[in-house]
């Protein structure tokens, strides 16, 4: 990183490479739910699409200062105190999973959230978690 603040995911580069660089960090999370969102946008909001691999993965997940199983706890951490994101909370605990995270660390996560968001928030990413695992389970 520069002292100006610059990083490799915001040295330029159009458009197309902010899309490359975020459809690979998908692929690397969590393809297959990428998929899916990007094929259920396709058809009533492509450009939405778009914004979503351009901006959260090609942007800032690609971002040098934090690790994926960092973000995905972050994330998770997010998710969970909204209490209105159940699918995504669902498809991100799958991604921790899959980039490092243990089921125990994931729990943790929204167990904490309690003394944050309160119990029904925490209460309900657990039943997430629970369905989350079960899915990830079932796939192999």
């Amino acid at each position: 990183m520069s002292k100006t603040g610059d990083t490799a995911a915001s040295s330029g580069g159009g458009e197309a490479d902010r899309y490359a660089r975020g459809w690979d960090k998908l692929r690397e999370i969590h393809s297959e739910a990428g998929e899916q969102v990007l094929a259920t946008l396709a058809e009533i909001a492509p450009d939405f699409a778009r914004y979503l691999i351009e901006f959260p993965f090609g942007d800032i997940y690609t971002r040098p200062q934090l690790d994926l199983k960092s973000r995905e706890i972050a994330v998770i951490a997010s998710l969970t105190t909204q209490g209105n994101a159940a699918p995504q909370l669902k498809v991100h605990i799958q991604a921790a999973l899959n980039v490092g995270c243990t089921r125990q660390e994931v729990l943790e996560v929204i167990m904490q959230m309690a003394v944050y968001a309160g119990f029904p928030a925490a209460l309900n990413g657990m039943l997430v978690a629970k369905e989350a695992f079960a899915e990830y389970d079932a796939k192999g």
